[in-house]
């Protein structure tokens, strides 16, 4: 676990005391990261901790931040956070939907503590959510994927059968086939949210199915890697920018930007505002961006997209409009219904024209 110590003098701390001010005005504010993966995974984990250094870039001596990447999911979650709480921390952020319930476990053991899970459902009076539209970005990439398949087979590299991973592909697939409708998805799920050996099999095992372009819901650089192999084939950043593999096979990217979020967090914890509040930021929000669209991109798809972009940010255009039908046949949203967050949280089939099933 890496530190940045800020230690308040014992002077200081005495003058407080003398002024009944209470600790926090004159201590740092101590703030603990859990992240499921390696912060030089180039993705996810990567992006959580630009956001931590945001923190320490805004507020300086005002707080302390510790870290432990490469958490696994489960009981391990629960030590590290107790130690965590245990150590001082007033305000402790989890970044994986697989931390939710160790969150809530530990949360209950220490009222006094502040946590903040991402991408969960589960709130307390000391515990926050917070999570990303990243179905959004997916709308944008699809829409790319749909003009730029020369196959007429994109991919997806899903992580998890949670509703997070199940609308991102969805939009993908959605958005493809508005404008390409002889699209076929195809879908590997790897279960795991960071490992570079299982993603470049995924990628490699798409490639070989004839699919020529490919986005993933995995942490890695790895499928880029793949990609990078096979004159023709495409794929977009995930999480973060994976600016290495511009301007082919990376045409574009869906970032997210924590920085703004965790800094506002944090800064309601310092004024003594802080609730328990669960926050969904979009494209509007600044949490979801789209990288740079490269000259791989024919100008007027990119104008395409840039439009959807635009339109989205503007909340002038949801992606999950109907009419939309499940894969079943059922009608999911009617001509011209929106779905609502309700809806999108629970999601748990695949749309109309994805083949196979979602794993339980």
């Amino acid at each position: 676990m890496k530190r940045r110590t800020l230690l308040a003098t014992g002077a200081a701390a005495a003058s407080a005391a003398a002024l009944g001010l209470p600790a926090r005005a004159q201590s740092p504010l101590k703030i603990g990261f859990v992240y499921v993966g390696p912060i030089g995974d180039g993705g996810w984990t990567y992006q959580h901790d630009q956001g931590r250094l945001a923190v320490e870039a805004e507020f300086g001596d005002q707080v302390e931040t510790i870290y432990q990447e490469s958490v696994p999911e489960g009981a391990d979650a629960e030590r590290v956070l107790t130690q965590m709480a245990l150590s001082g921390a007033g305000l402790i952020f989890t970044t994986s939907f697989g931390f939710m319930d160790a969150t809530v476990n530990v949360a209950e053991k220490f009222p006094d503590v502040k946590f903040e899970h991402a991408t969960g459902y589960k709130r307390a009076d000391n515990l926050a959510t917070y999570d990303a539209r990243f179905y959004e970005g997916r709308a944008v990439v699809g829409h790319i994927a749909g003009k730029m398949t020369k196959t007429n087979k994109i991919g997806y590299i899903a992580s998890f059968p949670i509703p997070e991973v199940i609308q991102g592909l969805n939009s993908y697939y959605l958005h493809a086939k508005k404008v390409n409708p002889d699209v076929e998805l195809v879908v590997i799920w790897a279960y795991t949210w960071f490992d570079p050996a299982k993603e470049a099999d995924a990628a490699k095992a798409m490639i070989e199915q004839g699919v020529d372009v490919i986005t993933q819901h995995t942490d890695s650089t790895a499928p880029l890697a793949e990609m990078a192999k096979t004159d023709g084939v495409i794929g977009f950043g995930q999480a973060s920018d994976m600016s290495e593999y511009k301007p082919s096979p990376r045409v574009a990217s869906i970032i997210d930007d924590w920085s703004p979020y965790y800094i506002k967090r944090v800064q309601s914890v310092l004024d003594d505002t802080w609730e328990p509040t669960h926050t969904w930021g979009g494209m509007g929000d600044g949490e979801v961006v789209i990288g740079e669209i490269t000259e791989a991109v024919p100008d007027e798809i990119k104008a395409e997209a840039e439009g959807m972009i635009a339109a989205i940010s503007a909340g002038e255009y949801h992606p999950f409009t109907g009419p939309i039908m499940k894969q079943d046949g059922s009608v999911f949203l009617a001509e011209g219904e929106v779905a609502t967050d309700e809806q999108l949280v629970t999601m748990d089939f695949y749309i109309e024209g994805i083949s196979g099933d979602i794993p339980s």
